[in-house]
């Protein structure tokens, strides 16, 4: 806004030289009147003949002027950076205080109490075998419509928190192959929360959990055991082309903060000397696609090894980055962040926690004081799970779930051991409707202690 003024202060100037003199218009439209829409009156002549002769250059100053004001207008609509805060449309600072809503579009196996059958595509796979392909396809879309809901946004924010990360699949928004069209449930389940969001006044962070090909190269990326996308320019390409899909559909959303690029890229036990190279570049990829479309939002980069490694970066290559960080299990010391601080102010940008939690109370309370000390933000891990007071509510577990924890747990390819195992499948399907009804928020039970411990009660 201090822009605009001195350019007001400039033009005023023209126009005393000019003769000219500002005339207000009452504008009843709230675009114009937010864009300081005016009309000039030529002090010394009235006729339309003689207001034409203001000189070409004059009015090549004025449209820039406009088109100026209107462009500052719609960026300060949005959160932005400057320096190493994150700033509200109005100017003021905002500390985040978030938690993630994980394992809603990205399902994980420990969240279910599985240990071998944990990524996504292995989940879906046991309750195709459980009960079958169809059967199956309609108890996950009646878990995404229960898991999280226009309740759940609401208590969220009853509690406190200020916003929330939102994991996706990268599956959710594509086709499989051959055709990899830019389809899926996931745009409009993503434009739902958005929208329960703006309501509340809860700002949101998408985040790509899991990226074609897989970035990381273990079960949270729903990979297949190794980080492909920093080898495949097909996945590569597919990945671009669903960040910018996505940002031509949110640029004019100002709740949300932005986009979170890729979940904890390449893990430490791959190639670090091969693979860390090829990280920042295909982040750069992804923004200059984003910015075609979207010069709004803010873009969050993780480092690699989980989020942790940050001397691969070179200088900020975009006036609207922020860099998020990932800490589990770690000593509460000021020298387990201090690299990210000292990361932040040598290239004076903002560092975010965009993950953190699976602790104790009393952990969870000391690492996020020690946080807020150092004014990081955070977005705590999870919302919800089952059977776990490590997450804000737990979801009761059903009768007879631990007959599918069993299964799972056991050999779920062979077809043998899959007939001599099975359990019976009216039990099954009991349990998992269970859950569905069990993982609604009304349904579930409140963990105060973990919302004391993120200093909201």
């Amino acid at each position: 806004m201090k822009a605009i003024e001195r350019m007001i202060t400039y033009i005023k100037g023209l126009l005393f030289d000019y003769n000219l003199e500002v005339k207000p218009v009452e504008i009843k439209c709230p675009h114009c009147a937010s864009r300081a829409m005016f009309i000039l009156k030529d002090k010394n002549v009235q006729d339309q003949n003689n207001r034409k002769n203001i000189s070409n250059n004059f009015k090549l100053l004025i449209f820039i002027f406009l088109f100026t004001s209107f462009t500052l207008a719609q960026n300060n609509e949005f959160v932005s950076v400057q320096g190493k805060e994150f700033v509200l449309p109005g100017g003021q600072t905002i500390l985040l205080k978030g938690i993630n809503l994980g394992n809603w579009l990205v399902p994980e196996g420990y969240m279910f109490h599985f240990e071998k059958t944990n990524s996504p595509r292995l989940i879906y796979d046991l309750f195709d075998v459980l009960i079958g392909e169809e059967e199956a396809n309609k108890f996950w879309d009646a878990y995404r419509e229960n898991y999280i809901t226009k309740d759940d946004i609401h208590f969220i924010k009853s509690l406190g928190f200020n916003s929330i990360r939102i994991p996706f699949n990268f599956r959710l928004f594509v086709t499989d192959h051959p055709y990899r069209e830019l389809k899926g449930v996931g745009y409009d389940l993503l434009k739902r929360v958005v929208n329960w969001c703006k309501e509340e006044n809860l700002y949101v962070i998408l985040d790509m959990h899991c990226a074609p090909g897989g970035q990381t190269g273990d079960n949270i990326d729903d990979s297949y055991g190794y980080p492909f996308l920093f080898e495949s320019p097909e996945s590569q390409q597919i990945m671009i082309d669903i960040w910018k899909k996505l940002a031509g559909i949110f640029r004019d959303e100002a709740i949300i903060i932005g986009y979170d690029l890729m979940n904890e890229p390449i893990a430490h036990f791959y190639d670090k000397e091969k693979l860390n190279p090829r990280l920042e570049p295909l982040y750069k990829r992804i923004t200059s696609a984003i910015r075609e479309v979207d010069k709004n939002h803010i873009i969050f980069i993780g480092g690699a090894q989980w989020n942790t490694n940050f001397k691969i970066f070179g200088p900020p290559f975009d006036d609207k980055l922020a860099y998020t960080f990932h800490t589990y299990w770690t000593e509460v010391e000021q020298k387990v962040i201090q690299d990210y601080i000292d990361f932040g102010s040598k290239y004076n940008v903002p560092m975010w926690l965009g993950e953190s939690g699976e602790n104790t109370d009393k952990w969870i309370n000391d690492f996020r004081t020690l946080l807020e000390k150092n004014n990081i933000g955070w977005c705590f891990w999870p919302f919800k799970k089952m059977k776990s007071d490590r997450g804000v509510v737990s979801i009761i577990q059903p009768k007879y779930f631990d007959l599918i924890i069993e299964f799972a747990e056991g050999d779920t390819y062979s077809y043998g051991a899959i007939r001599e195992s099975r359990p019976d499948i009216e039990k099954v399907k009991q349990a998992l409707n269970q859950y569905l009804e069990n993982c609604k928020l009304k349904n579930c039970t409140v963990n105060d202690g973990y919302i004391k411990a993120l200093g909201l009660r």
